[in-house]
């Protein structure tokens, strides 16, 4: 139960953050800020709960460590769920302080830090490419995040290193589709925002997860004897 509640605090502190920088500050952070905050809070989760659950806050890094063998099925499910719901508590907690601030008009007025595309998107991406982009991004960062923690001598460097991943993969994903490779961080968004938000948020749990599976199986061939 330990790595659990883990789990939904670590996930809980990177939607609070991460999408409470997009929400609250987006317009004076710019990407390179906001890109940051959402790295700077997995650098700080993976040093207060990374030996005890293995910090994956992220249905997606579950899946890959699962795919990887380093997390069994009763736990991937377990982990998921718990993750979804400290998202949702992130997402509460924003929308109180938000609505604490009658300057921000709302939390629907800030858009929480949700993903879309078509309209939603900075740049107007369609489905298809934010299906493209969201894959990818998720590729590399659960690449990453297999290989940095394969071996325990990257223990102290690993929390840094994905930290900057998720940056630098929110840099080219923010002005796209705000950039989920998270799908608990997206669904808790879509489910306050509701509307267009919750309508496209299919797009920001299929390519996450596609991107997962991905990701631990080139990882599992490679690192795999035959290879």
């Amino acid at each position: 139960m330990k790595r659990y509640i883990s789990e939904l605090i670590g996930t809980m502190v990177l939607v609070l953050f991460g999408c409470g920088s997009a929400a609250i500050a987006g317009s004076v952070l710019g990407t390179l800020g906001i890109a940051l905050a959402f790295g700077l809070s997995i650098v700080a989760m993976a040093y207060v709960i990374g030996d005890i659950s293995g910090c994956h806050i992220n249905p997606a890094v579950s899946i890959g460590m699962w795919i990887d063998g380093r997390l069994k099925t009763q736990d991937l499910v377990i982990y998921i769920i718990f993750q979804c719901i400290g998202a949702i508590i992130g997402i509460s907690l924003l929308a109180i302080i938000i609505n604490s601030a009658p300057s921000l008009g709302g939390y629907l007025a800030t858009g929480l830090g949700q993903n879309g595309f078509g309209a939603a998107s900075s740049v107007g991406l369609n489905v298809t490419g934010a299906l493209i982009v969201e894959i990818i991004l998720t590729f590399v960062f659960v690449f990453t995040v297999l290989g940095v923690t394969k071996k325990t001598e990257n223990a102290t460097v690993a929390g840094i290193v994905i930290g900057l991943t998720l940056a630098f993969v929110h840099i080219m994903g923010i002005p796209l589709t705000g950039t989920s490779v998270n799908p608990a961080r997206s669904i808790a968004p879509a489910l306050f925002i509701g509307g267009q938000a919750l309508q496209q948020v299919w797009v920001f749990i299929v390519a996450p997860i596609i991107g997962a599976i991905i990701a631990g199986g080139v990882f599992k061939g490679l690192n795999s004897e035959d290879a």
